[in-house]
């Protein structure tokens, strides 16, 4: 890469002296990206903005398009990791205008997959490190070796899993991006109510703080995942309760340790409840009861 800069809300280590990587700041009210710093951070020597579709700590999604846009208008690419979007909404990269997206078919529901879309012309001109022998032509040279076929065909079942989605809440039969359409509308409006059900009753309960988005006005701008903290008990030990009464939620900085550190955070991190559309409002209640008995 020629000498220049990359920008990712994520501190990342750059390889090549001549690379400068500059990340955006947060806003810990809640938690979204500073676009004033990222504004600051974007020249006509930037190279690269990386960002992550939706938040796998705090929910927040990113707003993409207006990103990618000013990214487009500096000369630089995009690269959007989707991984904790996948689930949640329907992903258009020909909307989006971007120039790479990266997820994974575990996080919708189907098996360890790796998956990489980026812009043909991008994908035959940009050197990627592999084997000699593999080709350079595609796929290949940006798929080495063996595939591993049986995880391709997992992937693909659960891709017509939400697609069947799509055909039962609508009551539609159309090709499976229609219907994978539909799922995603229905998934989202259920996701909302869950998360908003979740949310109001997190704000009941003294002492605690809900690190995200927390306006119902603006839960269109977010995931259902929601992490938070209590003044008293660590989220350790809240999750050790709640495992002994069969609620599984997760402690610790679930792998988002820049934002963590940049919300003074560590080294405990927060408590994470990622709500999808399998789970009920039954669900929510009877961990905002555990919770309500447990902080009280």
């Amino acid at each position: 890469m020629s000498a220049g800069s990359i920008i990712t809300p994520w501190v990342l280590a750059a390889r090549d002296a001549g690379v400068r990587v500059r990340h955006i700041d947060v806003i810990a009210d809640d938690c979204t990206l500073d676009m004033g710093s990222f504004r600051d951070a974007l020249s006509d020597r930037t190279r690269l903005v990386a960002v992550g579709y939706a938040s796998n700590l705090a929910g927040t999604i990113n707003p993409l398009p207006e990103i990618i846009d000013e990214a487009r208008a500096a000369g630089a690419m995009t690269f959007i990791d989707a991984v904790h979007y996948a689930p949640h909404g329907l992903i258009d990269v020909a909307e989006l205008g971007c120039d790479f997206l990266a997820c994974s078919g575990y996080k919708f529901f189907g098996p360890h997959v790796g998956i990489l879309w980026g812009r043909r012309e991008l994908l035959e001109t940009i050197q990627p490190y592999k084997l000699r022998p593999s080709p350079n032509a595609l796929p290949g040279r940006w798929m080495t070796g063996t595939q591993n076929h049986e995880g391709i065909a997992g992937v693909a079942a659960a891709i017509d899993y939400l697609a069947g989605i799509g055909r039962s809440a609508a009551g539609i039969s159309a090709d499976r991006r229609a219907c994978l359409a539909a799922a995603y509308a229905a998934i989202g409006d259920y996701e909302r109510s869950l998360g908003t059900r979740l949310i109001d009753g997190l704000k009941q309960i003294a002492g605690v703080t809900i690190w995200g988005i927390t306006d119902p006005e603006r839960f269109t701008r977010r995931v259902p995942t929601v992490s938070f903290t209590h003044e008293r008990h660590t989220p350790r030990a809240i999750a050790v309760h709640l495992a002994e009464q069969g609620l599984y939620v997760w402690p610790g900085n679930h792998y988002a340790l820049p934002l963590t550190e940049a919300l003074g955070l560590e080294p405990d991190g927060t408590l994470r409840v990622g709500l999808l559309h399998y789970n009920t409002a039954e669900e929510v209640d009877r961990l905002l009861e555990a919770l309500a008995r447990f902080l009280d």
